[in-house]
């Protein structure tokens, strides 16, 4: 028995790995920005930061997963949505303190190579790069049978951005009076999928074949459940070149929801004071909170109850500021200001809760 056939009978097919890299280069090479100095293949990827038009800049580097949504694709077979919300989460990490994307890494591990699964999935992390404006320039793709179920997979995902020293955003410069804008989400985004499948899943009738229950769609709720995470690198670069200094700081509203990731942006003394009805509670929240009799508190700190992003910005900006981010084409809503805090750790305080969400 060949060495190569002894591997394939232990589980692993580098002839699939090899037809995987083949079908993605296309999709990577649609990634390439200035910059880039080496193709896929490689043993490292190689990037020019002067070349992407830096003077004096500071790396800024972010990783993350897509957690347990990996399941409802699976279970429904959707694969090309999930890579997109991998690049989302970490890109708009990145823009917090500033930075651009430049560079995205990716892996998927997996207990049995699908190529046409693969396939799938690496084509959204690459349509999701494409929104960012960062290239794909490497990842890695392993089949490790014993590890994960033969359907099962995982993703995760690793970029690099840079910052001009002097333009970073840390949350410092944010003072009483700066006015708080929130950017709608466009769903889920990708956290809390392991209380949503438990819902799903404890619901008489329900599943991810099912019609939309919340609203009028011809989407099945898995179709719903699965779009992907909304990238805001692009208006939020464009806001921060177009008016500089008026952003103080800003938030990506991931797992912990507003009430844990706002205040990592707020100085202590102050507090962001959040009117809670101030933008609309999406449908598919109420219904959540009324299967899963949420309390207001699950929602605040494991959902993001309608806004994927914040920006605390200067007061005497933040027309213009929500201006330029309409025109883009994001949902801009004034959720409130920045306040005195009664105490050091008093950094975030939600008004009309029970008005806006139900008691």
């Amino acid at each position: 028995m060949s060495q190569e056939n002894a591997y394939k009978q232990a589980g692993v097919d580098i002839d699939a790995g090899e037809e995987v890299v083949k079908r993605i280069k296309p999709l990577v090479k649609a990634t390439n920005r200035s910059g880039v100095m080496s193709g896929l293949g490689g043993f490292g990827a190689l990037f020019d930061v002067k070349a992407a038009g830096y003077t004096d800049p500071v790396l800024v580097s972010a990783t993350d997963g897509v957690g347990t949504k990996l399941k409802i694709a699976i279970d429904t077979g959707i694969y090309n949505t999930v890579g997109i919300d991998l690049v989302a989460m970490c890109v708009n990490d990145l823009i917090v303190q500033g930075a651009e994307p430049l560079f995205f890494l990716d892996y998927f591990a997996t207990g049995k190579l699908d190529v046409e699964h693969a396939t799938d999935t690496i084509s959204g992390i690459a349509k999701g790069c494409e929104i960012a404006g960062c290239a794909l320039i490497g990842g890695e793709t392993a089949e490790m049978p014993g590890m994960y179920a033969a359907e099962d997979f995982d993703l995760a995902g690793f970029t690099v951005g840079a910052v001009e020293r002097e333009q970073i955003i840390t949350g410092e410069a944010v003072e009483e009076g700066d006015v708080i804008l929130g950017l709608a989400s466009n769903g889920l985004h990708s956290n809390g999928f392991s209380l949503i499948r438990k819902l799903v899943s404890s619901t008489q009738g329900m599943s991810y074949e099912a019609s939309v229950p919340f609203q009028s769609s011809k989407q099945t709720l898995g179709e719903e459940l699965l779009t992907p995470t909304r990238i805001y690198v692009k208006p939020v670069l464009d806001v921060l070149k177009d008016f500089p200094g008026a952003v103080h700081g800003m938030a990506h509203i991931t797992g912990g929801g507003l009430t844990e990731n706002i205040p990592r942006s707020v100085p202590d003394g102050l507090c962001a004071e959040i009117d809670c009805a101030s933008w609309p509670f999406p449908p598919l929240y109420k219904w959540l909170k009324e299967i899963g009799n949420l309390s207001n508190t699950d929602l605040s700190r494991t959902l993001n109850t309608g806004i994927g992003f914040v920006l605390i910005v200067k007061a005497d900006d933040a027309a213009d500021v929500s201006k330029s981010l309409s025109k883009a084409g994001e949902t801009v809503f004034e959720l409130g200001h920045m306040t005195r805090g009664d105490n050091p750790s008093d950094k975030i305080r939600l008004l009309n809760q029970e008005g806006a969400w139900g008691g």
